[in-house]
């Protein structure tokens, strides 16, 4: 019996010794393991929904000194699978600062301010990752998002998690690219005058009948962007953009316009819980195409025997920046550009060659999530080479002095959201413009602004807008003739849209624009309508 015992006693010695040995030898193994293959061990556990144990995986692999945005946004997103809202908040917020993933945690912040009941915050996070353009496929989730808060359902889609252990450098770069062509009426093609008139700015004060010309035309526009996320809160961007409107019959191709521009720069943009940076620079060049044309006739005008009908066609290029800075609710901003006009030469009748340089200031207020007010000041000004200025008796001497106007602009707009899927906005604008040689062009501007938005179910939307502009000339006078009398100028303009969502990527656009400018000048007034059916692609 004692025999038994002591190689039992032995025994057990050995299995100890066994045990021992194999205890130290497993964090041998375990370190042999590397935090990529950790990670890549959560990704799969992530997977087959196996959240808590993806979320060991990931806390082994930053424990073996993996510390990355993307580490942070697999653990954000496993938390908010395991319903641990305030730490799933915690880890997006980490991601969130490095853009390539901004966009994904923004709108993931979005789904956990809303498990966490704040809907305010819910929904700031979804209109940032909706308006962004990076990202069309999360702009489309976060515009779901949003009318799903409005209608008070619950969300349960989440934002596709970068569940694979993907190189920083498949975010790289980005491509965007937006398509829009249609076919559409226009009732007064060449902006022609309805009713007859005396031609007082001519010697032999001609009697002139316009004649109003209507037709078809075809409008395209085209936009593309090309982003590539250079370092981590800033990207470099190319973008392009087109549009316009061809007439289909010939006798109307006068009409025919375009404007195409290109432009390349930088986007910063750094955020943090309470507060966000944001500054825009850029340098543009554009090209538009228009012919100089006659109203009343829509025939290209011709003076001293030479075609001018290029006169109004230029290119333009020049710097711009802005740069925004929000704390909370309320947000500031401050931008600038300065352009070069330069227009076809004409040998004949002047050019309207110009600089052209801005300067302005912006502050936001959110007054509640579904409030807010805007206040603006901007200073402007048009500095032509050759253009003649106009005497205070409407003429045009030789040797005067070429045109400059300045302009000081201030303006308060006010947005409200009546419903969750409709809102409300109204603008006021005072432009006060200075002729910097004798005051004959002077004028005060009064400008009043709407427009209304409404979502209907989920595919469509419907917009209307309106402006009105009353300008008050001091010294001007109608065909610069004083016989004429005073220049009076007043201008309207209503428009609506309404849009079909046919799929993720195609919409149908239907649009109506009236416009009606009414002038003691009856050379420039006019009604005109069009109306347009088109299809919208995007990514």
């Amino acid at each position: 019996m004692a025999y038994k015992l002591r190689d039992m006693a032995r025994t057990a010695r050995l299995l100890l010794a066994g045990a021992l040995l194999l205890c130290m030898a497993l964090p041998q193994v375990a370190l042999a393991i590397t935090a990529t293959e950790l990670f890549a061990d959560g990704n799969r556990l992530f997977r087959d929904e196996l959240y808590w144990a993806a979320l060991l995986r990931y806390g082994q692999a930053a424990d073996a000194g993996m510390n990355t945005p993307l580490l942070h946004y697999n653990i954000g997103i496993a938390h908010y699978r395991a319903k641990q809202y305030v730490r799933a908040r915690e880890e997006l917020l980490l991601s969130n600062r490095y853009l390539p993933l901004q966009v994904v945690s923004d709108y993931n912040l979005g789904l956990v301010a809303y498990r966490m009941g704040d809907f305010d915050e819910a929904l700031r996070r979804f209109r940032s990752a909706r308006d962004q353009q990076q990202r069309r496929d999360i702009s489309k989730l976060a515009s779901k998002a949003i009318r799903e808060i409005q209608k008070q359902s619950v969300l349960e889609e989440v934002a596709e998690a970068q569940t694979v252990a993907l190189r920083q450098d498949e975010e790289f770069t980005n491509l965007d690219f937006r398509l829009r062509v249609g076919a559409g009426f226009d009732d007064n093609v060449y902006r022609t005058p309805a009713e007859s008139y005396v031609d007082l700015g001519d010697p032999a004060q001609p009697v002139v009948d316009p004649v109003v010309q209507s037709g078809m035309f075809v409008p395209i526009n085209l936009a593309a962007v090309y982003t590539v996320n250079s370092f981590e809160h800033e990207n470099f961007f190319g973008a392009y953009r087109f549009s316009g409107r061809f007439y289909s019959e010939q006798e109307l191709n006068q009409a025919d316009e375009y404007l195409q521009e290109l432009a390349f720069g930088t986007e910063y943009r750094r955020r943090s819980e309470n507060r966000e940076r944001r500054v825009y620079s850029a340098f543009k060049i554009a090209q538009h195409e228009e012919t100089y044309y006659d109203p009343d006739t829509g025939v290209e005008r011709i003076v001293g025997g030479q075609d001018i009908s290029d006169r109004l066609s230029y290119l333009r290029y020049g710097p711009q920046f802005w740069i925004r800075e929000s704390f909370g609710p309320l947000s500031v901003g401050a931008h600038a550009k300065g352009e070069l006009w330069d227009y076809e030469e004409t040998e004949t009748v002047p050019e309207y060659d110009h600089e052209f340089w801005s300067l302005g200031l912006n502050t936001q207020y959110h007054f509640t999530s579904t409030s807010l007010v805007r206040l603006t000041a901007e200073y402007y000004t048009r500095r032509y080479s050759t253009r003649p200025s106009y005497e205070l008796d409407g003429s045009q001497p030789a040797g005067i002095p070429a045109v400059r106007y300045d302009y000081v602009e201030y303006g308060i707009s006010a947005r409200q959201r009546i419903t969750r899927s409709m809102w409300l906005g109204a603008t006021y604008r005072l432009t006060d413009r200075q002729d910097r040689h004798v005051g004959y062009y002077d004028y005060s501007r009064n400008e009043y602004s709407v427009e209304f938005h409404m979502r209907l179910g989920n595919s469509f939307a419907f917009e209307l807008r309106g402006n009105y502009r009353q300008y008050d000339y001091e010294n001007a006078f109608a065909f610069n003739n004083p016989a004429a009398g005073r220049k009076t100028l007043e201008t309207a303009e209503a428009g609506a849209v309404i849009t079909y969502d046919m799929t993720d990527h195609f919409e149908l656009v239907g649009e109506f624009m009236l416009r009606e400018v009414a002038s003691s000048d009856p050379r420039i007034a006019y009604d005109r309508g069009m109306y347009l059916l088109g299809l919208r692609w995007s990514p």
